[in-house]
């Protein structure tokens, strides 16, 4: 995929930031950054149903926030509630410096959205979708074929341009999602499951895509199933079940938190395995013996994983044993995601009850 231009990322139509908005918590290393985000007790009810309960969040600008959980836990009505297309039950949040129930047309301003499901006309042409966006953001028809021009190019659409959206790939009908929410050339862009149902190959492309965004200064909240994509792309990722954020974090810190390493060796025959789980066990203790493993021997490290790796290494050599090969393995995003949402994942892609459609899901007026 081309990389994106500038121009993509620019924000000259859109509020300025300032250093007015809220910033990190104190006691961060680097000097405080605005928050793009800042959510308080967030919550969403419909009827009996509690889609969100009590959901804080900051984000600062310039960042990746992945929001990381199983079908129905509440990350859908998070970017429903912070892109004003529905009400909060309780709670409050500002978006760019705007607050949500109050200002949420300058919220809108702000702010782009690429949803679950591709919002183009299939009947019209890529650039025909692009330029409809752009005339309804209000850009003279010379700027409109100009910012299509450019969103075609940075996307990879630039042959399939004079083509019906009906004729497209999947693949290319998020992107052209995704080229519409950056019309505007928002400074934040929330992303609802963008590279569900993609292939590989053009999965990587949309990572390429959101990359070249932050590294112009965009913010982006990026919901995903993927934990692959939250390893990534996020700079700091929550994780929420049942609507309430249950972990958060960098991505090393929440692997950290749930397990310790594994130090894993290789040796040249069976039987030098067998010796190396005898000393390694004798060294370690019962409570964190080594074990034997399709080939390799496995040691569960302490928390001074190095210090520990290095009294193991030089007890073999004591012995006369070589390992063959010697690696770190740290714990999986995936064995985060499982430790800390341990059930089935709900049926409902979409966080609410399919029956709680009365006026309770109104948008922000």
């Amino acid at each position: 995929m081309k990389a994106v231009p500038a121009s993509v990322g620019a924000m000259s139509t859109t509020t300025p930031i300032t250093q007015s908005r809220g910033t990190v918590p104190d006691g961060s290393p680097h000097d405080p950054a605005p928050l793009a985000i800042e959510a308080r007790g967030l919550r969403r009810r419909f009827g009996s149903f509690i889609a969100v309960d009590g959901l804080d969040l900051r984000v600062p600008e310039g960042t990746v926030y992945g929001l990381l959980g199983p079908n129905g836990a509440g990350k859908s009505t998070v970017v429903r509630m912070l892109t004003t297309l529905l009400r909060p039950t309780a709670g409050e949040a500002s978006v760019m410096g705007h607050d949500l129930l109050r200002e949420p047309h300058r919220v809108r301003s702000a702010i782009g959205v690429a949803g679950q499901y591709a919002s183009v006309d299939e009947n019209l042409t890529g650039a025909e979708n692009l330029r409809l966006f752009a005339r309804l953001t209000g850009l003279s028809g010379r700027d409109c074929r100009t910012r299509a021009d450019e969103l075609l190019a940075a996307f990879a659409l630039a042959d399939a341009a004079g083509k019906q959206v009906h004729g497209y790939s999947g693949g290319m009908r998020r992107r052209l999602d995704l080229a519409i929410s950056l019309v505007a050339a928002p400074p934040l862009i929330f992303l609802d499951e963008p590279t569900t149902g993609l292939d590989p190959r053009t999965r990587e492309q949309m990572w390429d895509v959101v990359e070249g965004l932050v590294a112009r200064g965009a913010t982006v909240l990026l919901t995903t199933q993927y934990l692959e994509e939250a390893d990534r792309l996020a700079d700091r990722i929550g994780i929420i079940d049942h609507g309430r954020m249950i972990a958060e974090g960098t991505a090393d810190e929440l692997k950290d938190a749930v397990g310790s390493s594994t130090l894993v060796l290789t040796f040249p025959a069976p039987a030098d395995e067998e010796r190396a789980v005898r000393i390694i066990t004798a060294l370690t203790g019962e409570d964190a013996p080594a074990s034997r493993t399709a080939g390799r021997v496995h040691v569960p490290l302490p928390e001074d994983a190095s210090a520990a790796a290095t009294d193991v290494l030089v007890a073999l050599r004591e012995e006369g044993l070589a390992p063959v090969s010697v690696s770190v393995d740290r714990p999986s995003l995936d064995s985060v995601f499982l430790a800390l949402t341990r059930h089935d994942p709900a049926p409902d892609a979409h966080d609410a009850p399919a029956a709680d459609t009365d006026t309770d899901t109104e948008e922000i007026a």
